[in-house]
């Protein structure tokens, strides 16, 4: 229960994750690699921002949404793997940025969810990334993350 561990130090709290509401799963396990679908910066079941970076949010409102992401993603891991400490580490991370057209602050935005993994797992937190932009995305939510992980078989 390290991983656990790190996380309280860090005042983070998992949540029980939301059922999807469309035709998905949340994980999805190929061998020892984990793809999770995309997740918002819903807390309680409720987006804690909506809008467009560079327009109604500001940059730190976008690094919030993007640490929320992973908490999200996180909690949909436990509930999927019953223990974190079965992940050897972050592969790759693909983050969408809901952007007005002159924001193009998109890494540093996402930068702080790349934090947050190698707050949590140290060096094995550390990945491949995309940060893209993007005019809109579904609900309205400022950010979208996914992740590829490995774990132990």
């Amino acid at each position: 229960m390290k991983i656990e561990a790190r996380l309280a130090e860090l005042g983070i709290t998992l949540s029980e994750p939301a059922t999807p509401k469309f035709s998905y799963v949340s994980v999805k396990q190929v061998g020892n690699l984990l793809y999770t679908s995309g997740n918002d910066c819903r807390r309680n079941g409720e987006l804690i921002y909506h809008g467009r970076l560079g327009e109604q949010l500001s940059l730190e409102q976008g690094k919030s949404a993007a640490r929320q992401c992973i908490i999200n993603i996180l909690s949909s891991l436990k509930a999927y793997l019953g223990d974190l400490d079965r992940i050897i580490g972050c592969i790759k991370m693909l983050a969408f940025v809901q952007s007005a057209d002159d924001f193009k602050d998109q890494p540093f935005v996402i930068n702080s969810a790349s934090d947050l993994l190698i707050e949590i797992f140290g060096d094995a937190g550390r990945h491949a990334r995309s940060a893209i932009g993007t005019n809109a995305l579904p609900f309205d939510t400022p950010v979208e993350i996914e992740l590829i992980l490995e774990i132990n078989a």
